[in-house]
Order: C-alpha cells, then sequence, then structure tokens
C-alpha cells in the first residue's frame, strides 16, 4: 500500500511540474501604440505564420469574416474621437474584423471587442464603420502577419495588413487642427512666450495663417528679448520669409546665426547659413 500511495505521489509532482513548463506560443501577441497627431492609438494582436500553408483563398477563406490574426480579436484603441471613411466615430476600444477578396477586402470595425476570434452571432448592428480597400501585391512572402501604423501625417495613417504576398490599408483620421486651434485659443488669454512660439510654429507647418504665425513669432521673441533664444530666431526666420518679409528674415536669421554660433550649435549654424545664402545675405 506504502509503495502505491508514493506512486502516486510521484506521478502527481511530475504532472504538476509540467503543467508549469512554459512554451513558446504558436501566435506570439503583439502590442503597438502610436501616437498620430494628438491621438494615441493601441493596437492588440496575436500574430501567426504562413508555415508553408496558402493563406488567402487556403486557410482563410474569401468572403468569409475573419479575425484578423489568431486568438481572441484584434483590439485597436482611440484615445480620441476619430474619423474613417468621413464617418465620425467615438474614441474606444473596437475589434478589427475584415472579409479578405482577391482584390478587395472589407475592412470593419466592430464595437464589440470581448470575443475570442469571431463573435458568435454577427451583429451588424455593432458595425461602427465598413471600408472596401484595394489588394495591393507584395513583391516577397510576409512569413508573420503583420499590422503596422504607415503614411503618418499630423492628421492621419494607414493601419496596415500584410501577409503571404498581400497589403491591405485601412485609413483614419484625427482631429489635430481642432485640437490644438481649441488649445491655442485657450492659451492665448494669457500665453507664454513658449506658447507663442509653439502656436507660431504649428502654423507654418500646418500652412494656416502665416499673419498670425508672424504676430504670434515676433511677441515670443520679443518676450525672450533679454535671453534670446536662437531656435525662435530660427523660426522667426523662416515664418517672415514665408509671409514675404525678405528683409526680416534675413535679419532674424543673422540673430540665429550669431546666437547659434556662440552656443556652438553646429544644426543651428549649418541651416541659417543655408538660409542666408538661399536669400542672397551670404
Amino acid at each position: 500500500m506504502k509503495k502505491i500511495i508514493l506512486s502516486l505521489f510521484v506521478v502527481a509532482i511530475a504532472y504538476t511540474t509540467n503543467a508549469q513548463i512554459e512554451t513558446p506560443k504558436p501566435s506570439p501577441f503583439q502590442k503597438i501604440q502610436q501616437t498620430v497627431g494628438l491621438t494615441n492609438v493601441t493596437l492588440e494582436y496575436s500574430r501567426p505564420s504562413m508555415k508553408g500553408r496558402k493563406i488567402f483563398g487556403g486557410l482563410e477563406d474569401y468572403g468569409k469574416v475573419w479575425r484578423t490574426g489568431a486568438n481572441e480579436n484584434t483590439k485597436i484603441t482611440f484615445s480620441t474621437d476619430f474619423m474613417i471613411d468621413g464617418k465620425k466615430l467615438k474614441k474606444g476600444t473596437y475589434a478589427l474584423y475584415t472579409i479578405p477578396g482577391e482584390k478587395t477586402w472589407d475592412i470593419m470595425l466592430y464595437s464589440d471587442a470581448t470575443n475570442w476570434g469571431n463573435p458568435r452571432k454577427w451583429d451588424d448592428a455593432k458595425v461602427a464603420a465598413k471600408v472596401t480597400v484595394p489588394v495591393y501585391q507584395l513583391p516577397m512572402a510576409i512569413e508573420t502577419f503583420t499590422i503596422s501604423f504607415d503614411d503618418l501625417t499630423n492628421n492621419s495613417a494607414v493601419i496596415g495588413l500584410m501577409w503571404e504576398k498581400i497589403y491591405v490599408g485601412l485609413k483614419f483620421e484625427t482631429p489635430t487642427d481642432a485640437m490644438v486651434s481649441k488649445n491655442i485659443a485657450k492659451v492665448m488669454n494669457g500665453p507664454t512666450a513658449n506658447d507663442m512660439y509653439g502656436a507660431a510654429v504649428y502654423y507654418l507647418q500646418a500652412g494656416k495663417d502665416i499673419k498670425k504665425a508672424q504676430t504670434w513669432i515676433d511677441k515670443a521673441v520679443e518676450m525672450t528679448s533679454d535671453k534670446p533664444r536662437f531656435w525662435y530666431l530660427r523660426q522667426q526666420s523662416l515664418i517672415h520669409a514665408k509671409a514675404g518679409n525678405k528683409k526680416g528674415a534675413i535679419a532674424a536669421a543673422k540673430k540665429s546665426l550669431k546666437y547659434a554660433t556662440e552656443a556652438k550649435n553646429t544644426g543651428y549654424i549649418k541651416m541659417n547659413k543655408a538660409s542666408l545664402k538661399e536669400w542672397g545675405a551670404m
């Protein structure tokens, strides 16, 4: 009897030990984050590999809803409201589903992101957005399913899906300009030099009212005249040049060059010299 009990104890210990062994998952989990303008976007998904299999039109049938990954549904979270194909969507977490086709795919954001794979019962009312996008053939095979954030701008990005020799992309837009403009309007009631500088540089880069940008950058430079900042003066020169005030641009660039030289900032020295040469001042 003692021998039987001892044998059962050894078996139990062996089973417990085996149960604690960790092994790699066939479709490893990945979480990536991307800031688009002022919106934080988080993507969570599992990544299956080809392993010699035909994927689209094989493992994944054409014309059927695919979880767009493995294991749990792929999730994408937006920290602000956003737009897809002209439709406004609320911030929050969505499941990403697709319907692969030979020439086009349907890409969908589904408001219920709590499913293991596809929902047991598909509910069209939960499809927050659905866009048909073209299929692009890649010159090489992508072994492991990959999602990326492509074509980034201040106001948009493309969610790129790659596997086998297929690439499809879903573009989304963020309300960056509206958010920045609101912030600018708010702080302009009592702005600091940094606020003025930031607003001016944004207007320059976004191609907005250059006269406003000129007013703000001049004020920022004036507010810091006791301790001139060569990077402020650099932007002042660019804004004045954009506004058509070449004389003012040259004067600002020369000051920026002077203070950048004192600070031994080679990058700004080089940029200012290039601009002065372009404007015929060197």
